[in-house]
């Protein structure tokens, strides 16, 4: 039990371990650095005349994830395509098309590409209708467009296209070029030979797919 002067000089002493502990704390919980930010979601998707609120999502030098809420500034490459409130994230669709996006924070970036859809798409078409190629040999293009009746683009399976060959095979690709708003088909060396049909559907869409035929031949 402490007594007399004791007490003052005792609890003296553990208010000094206390302040050093607390600084020695201080030190060593070190804050977490930001390594990477990604976008979520990671393919946005808009309709033309509406908006979605993008979230950045940050990686620590600890393992942590987590959202990063402050300090995120937001820009849109394409700001006739979409744009984007530099402070909020909230992304708007101007016109059908694809526009890159980018989050930055603390030094670091994350983009992602924002598609924004045609609305209302009634009519899907291709051309031309059918094509062929040999195996290993030079793409054919295919170019899809969808149509709402007053506005025609042109779709990928890059920009809200749904791109499916059949019979499925991995040796038989189509490779969306949106530059150029076309469907590269080609065969590999290891492609069966024969017919196959490459469909092309529109997200959020119930017209019918536009259908081309792609024949393989040998070398």
């Amino acid at each position: 039990m402490f007594t007399g002067h004791k007490l003052p000089l005792t609890l003296a002493f553990f208010a000094l371990v206390a302040v050093a502990f607390g600084v020695g704390c201080k030190g060593f919980f070190l804050k977490p650095t930001l390594t990477s930010i990604v976008i979520s979601p990671t393919s946005p998707q808009v309709n033309a005349g509406n908006q979605i609120t993008l979230q950045a999502f940050g990686t620590f030098d600890d393992g942590t994830r987590q959202q990063v809420r402050n300090g995120v500034s937001w820009s849109s490459a394409s700001t006739d395509v979409a744009t984007i409130n530099p402070n909020s994230g909230v992304l708007t669709g101007i016109a059908p098309g694809s526009s890159l996006i980018t989050a930055d924070a603390q030094g670091l970036e994350g983009s992602a590409t924002a598609t924004v859809l045609l609305t209302g798409v009634n009519t899907i078409k291709v051309s031309p209708t059918t094509g062929a190629v040999t195996v290993g040999g030079s793409p054919f293009v295919f170019t899809f467009t969808a149509s709402n009746g007053q506005t025609t683009v042109n779709i990928t399976s890059d920009n809200g296209g749904i791109l499916t060959i059949t019979p499925s095979s991995t040796e038989v690709t189509c490779t969306a070029d949106d530059n150029l708003g076309q469907e590269d088909c080609s065969a590999t060396t290891n492609a069966q030979t024969g017919n196959y049909q490459i469909s092309m559907s529109y997200n959020g869409s119930s017209a019918q797919p536009a259908v081309a035929t792609l024949t393989v031949n040998p070398q």
